[in-house]
């Protein structure tokens, strides 16, 4: 049963649009599959961080909102960059592998989005904790099968991306980069609507 419940619940956590998705998608495009993958694995690494200020730090940082919300103010920023970066792509630029720094783009949009934070407080960590009350083995699995929905959709959606990649050409690929510029803008915004939000209940 723990098994099933992390499955179901990562993976619609991995198919839930937000900026991890669209950058994702947009590293599959402008660099190939595999770097759409390495965007796809970031939660593996910021996850433990995140999980840890959760357990140790969720009810303190729950009735003080001011730091999640210049949290998301400067994921905000950050985002705002990379939909900058597909708005101005250009049709001859084939950018080096080496340019792409996807495992570290998805990386900096994890750790600076305040939505896995306040998921792991309010959904994640209650679960994990409950799963734990039949044993360690219990919540092992669900962790397991959670991980590898949250994983593998985003890296389904790389390699369904990956091919329909080989059919863009022109104009097309350039006016779905910016689409998906416009789509990084929109989670900015969100962002640096929910940091105001945060920071003004917190001064309130």
């Amino acid at each position: 049963m723990e098994l099933i419940s992390g499955l179901l619940l990562g993976f619609v956590a991995g198919v839930a649009p937000g900026p991890l998705l669209a950058l994702v998608v947009s590293q599959t495009l402008t660099y190939g599959v595999t770097e759409g993958v390495k965007v796809a694995v970031a939660p593996l690494i910021t996850d433990v961080p995140i999980v840890l200020a959760a357990l140790l730090l969720g009810s303190a940082l729950a009735s003080q909102p001011i730091p999640l919300g210049l949290l998301s103010l400067t994921g905000a920023g950050y985002i705002s960059y990379l939909a900058w970066e597909s708005f101005t792509i250009k049709l001859d630029e084939s950018p080096p592998d080496k340019a792409a720094k996807s495992l570290t783009k998805g990386i900096l949009a994890n750790f600076l989005n305040p939505h896995p934070y306040l998921f792991w407080m309010t959904v994640g960590t209650p679960l994990l904790l409950k799963t734990w009350e039949n044993g360690p083995g219990g919540a092992i699995f669900w962790l397991f099968g959670f991980y590898l929905m949250l994983v593998g959709s985003k890296m389904g959606i790389a390699l369904l991306t990956g091919y329909s990649r080989q059919f863009l050409h022109g104009r097309g690929y350039l006016w779905l980069n910016r689409s998906l510029g416009l789509v990084l803008l929109f989670f900015a915004l969100v962002l640096l609507k929910d940091g105001l939000s945060m920071i003004m209940a917190g001064l309130s």
